[in-house]
């Protein structure tokens, strides 16, 4: 048995996506249908159609759109896409470089301001003289008496410090006396 024949034959195929996309809407397809369709529309004509007539070509990697003569780019306007694509490149490398390059001058010039100003606060200016601070006194003991010359005073001395030590150890030591207030 044989299919049967479409009866599409004398219909023209669309002419450019907004054609595609039109007939589509047109139909009585499902929603997944119609969608399905109009990937396909995309995936025939890159090019939209312009207002004021002819066609214009949106590359999403530049983020840039192109005049274009027909739905679809001819080889030469390919040619001509790609070159501007290699420049965009070019460009975006090299704004890449110059911007790593003015931020290692900017860490570099950071570092070296750094240096100075810990260079400067580590010197001290010639108009700013260093504290001294009084170095505490001694405490001054009594003059120890002389033992030889003074046998009696260096044993009262000595009799009377070994009293003082005997009397701290069996009672402690005095508490300081309070003053009173008026």
């Amino acid at each position: 048995m044989s299919s049967p024949a479409r009866a599409q034959w004398w219909t023209a195929a669309p002419a450019d996506y907004e054609d595609c996309a039109e007939r589509i809407e047109k139909s009585t397809a499902s929603k997944d249908a119609k969608a399905v369709a109009l990937s396909d529309c995309e995936s025939k004509f890159a090019g939209r159609r312009k207002r004021g007539g002819g066609y214009t070509y949106h590359d999403f990697m530049q983020n840039r759109s192109f005049d274009i003569a027909g739905p679809n780019p001819t080889t030469a306007e390919q040619k001509a896409i790609d070159e501007q694509y290699k420049t965009y490149l070019d460009n975006q490398r090299r704004s890449v470089i110059v911007a790593a390059f003015a931020e290692k001058q900017r860490e570099a010039q950071t570092q070296a301001a750094l240096e100075t100003d810990f260079r400067q606060t580590a010197e001290t200016p010639s108009d700013v003289k260093p504290v001294v601070l009084p170095r505490p006194r001694p405490k001054v003991r009594a003059k120890e008496p002389d033992c030889a010359i003074e046998p009696l005073t260096c044993g009262w001395s000595k009799l009377s410090s070994g009293l003082k030590d005997i009397k701290d150890a069996l009672f402690g030591t005095p508490a300081p006396a309070k003053t009173k207030r008026t």
